[in-house]
């Protein structure tokens, strides 16, 4: 996966060669903006600064240019590359201070609440309960899960692709249906629709319909395995599915959905299977145990779930 510095590197080469008259190769030109979102926010963020560079050099020439067709002279060459870099370094610069600038706004959900937040007519965000977002009142495209689990159905844009902030991570659409977790077990991402670009800049794995990215809390690495699309965002309408999952990581789906406090044991180990309707256990919290084939003991206010 090429940096942002390749990145920008190559929309400043093809702005200044898509701006020329002459100009025939719109195969490769097209195919390069299509081969990843990030070039064609790279391209429209230095087009502005190429023009206004190309601009410079054209008030730079001499009056009987048009006679001088032999190729430019050395010193001219470098003072059209240092205009050209300084130009790189503006957009640079503008793309860190717009990231600096957001104006972010917070949105949280109680434990067992889910609230939907509309962005605009084809873009939805469903947020699990206990989570907490942050979203740009400038920019409806970009959000920050800096905790607990959230649905996100995306209008795509090609040249403004959605882009979810998780910890050091960033996730970007490819035209979507997503899921994303992130809680004290890690991070998971889960898709139904379209596709999602993981660590654009580094790993740039592409998560597909069907498939879930998972990744625990302190590791490096993560696993890509599949998932039923029908099961991604299903806590929406109520049910639960978990395959070889921690206790811990049970626990917290339960309390996330149910509102009902349920914590892992001490000592708990080994892994749960298994699907569950969640509208049982808010009338009996202890009803839990074999449905999922747990132990499960009131403690206090809180109900604690172990291996049989």
């Amino acid at each position: 996966m090429a940096s942002d510095d390749t990145i920008r590197e190559q929309a400043l080469h093809w702005s200044v060669r898509a701006n020329d008259p002459g100009f025939l190769d719109w195969e490769a030109f097209t195919a390069w903006l299509e081969e990843d979102p990030a070039h064609a926010r790279a391209y429209d963020a230095v087009s502005s600064a190429v023009a206004e560079a190309a601009d410079l050099a054209a008030r730079g020439a001499t009056a009987n240019d048009d006679l001088a067709l032999a190729p430019p002279t050395a010193s001219r060459r470098a003072w059209l590359a240092g205009a050209l870099a300084a130009s790189l370094a503006a957009v640079a610069g503008l793309w860190l201070f717009q990231a600096e600038r957001r104006d972010l706004y917070t949105v949280r959900t109680a434990l067992g609440e889910t609230r939907s937040l509309h962005l605009d007519a084809e873009t939805r965000i469903d947020l699990a309960g206990g989570s907490e977002i942050a979203l740009d009142r400038d920019d409806t495209r970009f959000a920050r899960l800096e905790q607990g689990q959230a649905l996100f159905t995306v209008r795509h844009d090609a040249a403004h692709p959605f882009v979810v902030a998780v910890g050091e991570e960033r996730l970007v659409d490819l035209g979507t249906v997503f899921d994303v977790r992130h809680d004290a077990e890690g991070l998971s991402v889960a898709v139904s629709e379209g596709a999602v670009q993981f660590d654009p800049e580094g790993a740039a794995v592409r998560i597909a319909p069907g498939e879930v990215l998972q990744r625990r809390n302190g590791a490096s690495d993560y696993t890509l395995s599949k998932v039923p699309a029908e099961q991604v965002g299903e806590w929406r309408e109520g049910r639960l599915t978990f395959q070889a999952a921690s206790l811990a990581a049970v626990a917290a789906q339960l309390s996330r959905v149910t509102g009902i406090e349920y914590a892992a044991a001490p000592a708990g180990s080994g892994t749960v299977s298994g699907s569950i309707l969640v509208a049982p256990l808010r009338r009996d919290p202890a009803a839990i145990g074999p449905l999922l084939g747990v132990s499960v003991k009131a403690d206090g206010g809180r109900w604690v779930i172990g291996a049989r």
